[in-house]
């Protein structure tokens, strides 16, 4: 199964070029050109990655990281930042982002940073997995054990 990416960027042709650039490395990208759009894809859409811009008009990548983990906590998020907007990117990991990119990126840098945070994400779904399997299988004693 492809790891599942939304790229979000107020910038047209840098989300094209990466697109290509990812759809090449075998992801299924999703794009969006700002955060009230991103928003609505993720609410009808499980991604396993976002790649989010810090600055956007409109609502910006700290507010729509928010709401990302409001709405799908597992889903992880790599910020994108310009140099003006370092101290976001690091407001951003705080409020948990996977990780943070200059903008240009390279390539090479942004796959494997994706392939970790869908390890990441991939791990924590399956801590879970396990612990509803936990729950719901009970000792054949705690039947015959008073409450």
């Amino acid at each position: 199964m492809k790891t599942r990416v939304l790229l979000v960027d107020d910038e047209l042709q840098f989300v094209n070029a990466l697109s290509e650039r990812l759809t090449i490395r075998n992801y299924e990208i999703a794009t969006s050109l700002n955060g009230e759009d991103a928003l609505e894809k993720i609410k009808q859409y499980n991604y396993d990655v976002v790649i989010l811009d810090v600055a956007m008009p409109g609502t910006d990548g700290i507010d729509v990281l928010r709401e990302i983990k409001k709405l799908k906590p597992l889903t992880e998020v790599i910020m994108l930042t310009g140099h003006g907007t370092m101290e976001t990117a690091i407001e951003g990991m705080k409020r948990g982002a996977f990780d943070f990119l200059m903008k240009p990126c390279d390539t090479e840098e942004l796959d494997t940073k994706i392939k970790k945070a869908f390890a990441r994400k991939d791990e924590h779904e399956e801590r879970i997995r396990t612990a509803m399997v936990s729950a719901s299988i009970s000792s054949p004693r705690s039947v015959l054990e008073d409450d």
